[in-house]
């Protein structure tokens, strides 16, 4: 019964509120997509050797670069790190080495990558190279240049080009993701980096503000704060500061973005709870839903095409579709009582959303535009709400309160390899992951 109070309570916040209210980094493109993977195995079998460093603040500099790049590696869930053989590398006279492909190719490795650490022109210069163990063939052979503060990016610009290089799509690393917590007593918007380091509070109202969410060209926040005594959606531009913020009456909450120029929003101010197109600086463009009942959490197709949106025109919260162009709306969902937080997948293919089931959890599932292939991605585990997507397409990040209070939480697309991804006080939730870096 508490499971069902605190999500039920959640409802009638978000819909009596309506009623109420009504390194810089010196690096060269990655190479071409290179398939490596043995077969029947779902991860690539990966020696990461400690890069090469004279001098003991390059050998600093080093433990720190190899145990970001482990640790960002194993964060992807892509790769099965083995540790390097003893004779990994073999001396081919006093002034240099050559990798030992054999003894990779021993402890099952696919790809070998190593390099040095050395200082440069001021900067920390790391190179690094790659392998492919069955033949021997280099396949990145790269140099990444920033500031001693920013070797941590350093690290994870090898990373990032290592996925991309293998997997053949973009990775996460770089990006980040905004979400609401209450560690100071308020509920505030902070952002952290995509691993949950670098957390920032963006916002100091002192009251409630909700719902955030990135443009996808990273200028722009949008949320909604109560800081007037009533829900208003603000769009910050994150380049000087300046919020702009809808000036009508009524509610205006629950923000998603068409683009980077527009962002939709529920707005009260006709009468009843509809679903309109914003501009950056808080001036309507038009009118999208027209139906009876509350409509709420757009969230858009990649080509902006479709609208996923949830509405009560129909009883109960489920989860409808709306081509933008005509008009036409179709329901998405039948099954689960209240369906609700749609999250468009950036490849366009799934929608995530949260599920309350009859034994009174919420669970996030999947589920193709057309309405074919539902999957479940959470149970036994309390409530999880409010799912949103990697960049990538490959993780989603969402919150949950399996441990007690509400703390974000990742897995893969798929629903495996869930945990949690911050350690911070206080509730975390409404994650939303960008799709900029």
């Amino acid at each position: 019964m508490r499971k069902i109070r605190s999500f039920f309570s959640g409802i009638l916040v978000l819909f009596s509120c309506l009623f109420a209210f009504s390194h810089q980094l010196k690096a060269a493109e990655p190479g071409e997509y290179i398939t490596i993977r043995k077969e029947g195995s779902s991860k690539i079998a990966l020696v990461l050797n400690r890069p090469d460093a004279k001098g003991r603040k390059e050998g600093e500099w080093a433990a720190t670069v190899d145990a970001v790049i482990h640790e960002g590696l194993n964060f992807t869930n892509l790769f099965s790190l083995i540790e390097p053989p003893l004779n990994v590398r073999e001396s081919v006279d006093k002034n240099s080495t050559t990798i030992n492909f054999g003894a990779l190719n021993s402890v099952g490795a696919e790809v070998y990558a190593g390099g040095r650490v050395f200082e440069k022109s001021g900067l920390i210069t790391l190179d690094m190279e790659v392998f492919e163990t069955a033949g021997g063939k280099s396949l990145l052979k790269k140099t990444y240049q920033g500031r001693k503060d920013e070797l941590r990016s350093v690290s994870q610009a090898f990373c990032a080009d290592l996925v991309e290089l293998l997997t053949g799509k973009k990775s996460v690393f770089g990006s980040k993701i905004v979400f609401v917590s209450n560690k100071t007593g308020f509920k505030e918007i902070y952002k952290c980096d995509f691993d949950g380091y670098g957390l920032e509070q963006l916002t100091n109202s002192k009251s409630i503000s909700l719902s955030p969410a990135f443009s996808p060209d990273g200028k722009y926040l949008a949320y909604t704060d109560f800081i007037s005594g009533r829900p208003a959606l603000h769009i910050r531009d994150l380049s000087d500061r300046k919020t702009s913020s809808v000036i009508k009456s009524g509610i205006s909450i629950d923000p998603g973005w068409r683009g980077s120029n527009e962002v939709a929003t529920t707005l009260s101010y006709e009468g009843d709870q509809e679903i309109y197109l914003v501009r950056p600086d808080g001036s309507v463009s038009r009118r999208v839903t027209n139906s009876k009942g509350i409509d709420v959490s757009p969230s858009f197709s990649p080509d902006g095409r479709k609208m996923a949106f949830v509405s009560s025109r129909n009883g109960l919260p489920q989860i409808f579709i709306q081509d933008m162009q005509s008009g036409d709306v179709k329901r998405l969902t039948f099954s689960g009582r209240y369906n609700t937080q749609p999250s468009w997948s950036p490849g366009g293919d799934q929608i995530a959303y949260s599920t309350w089931e009859k034994n009174g959890e919420i669970n996030i599932f999947v589920i193709n535009p057309d309405g074919s292939s539902l999957r479940q991605l959470t149970k036994n585990a309390a409530e999880n709400e409010a799912p949103s997507w990697s960049p990538n397409g490959e993780m989603i990040v969402f919150s949950s309160n399996r441990q007690g209070s509400k703390k974000l939480y990742i897995m893969s697309s798929t629903g495996e390899n869930q945990r949690r991804l911050l350690q911070v006080e206080g509730e975390q939730m409404q994650p939303f992951w960008s799709l900029f870096r």
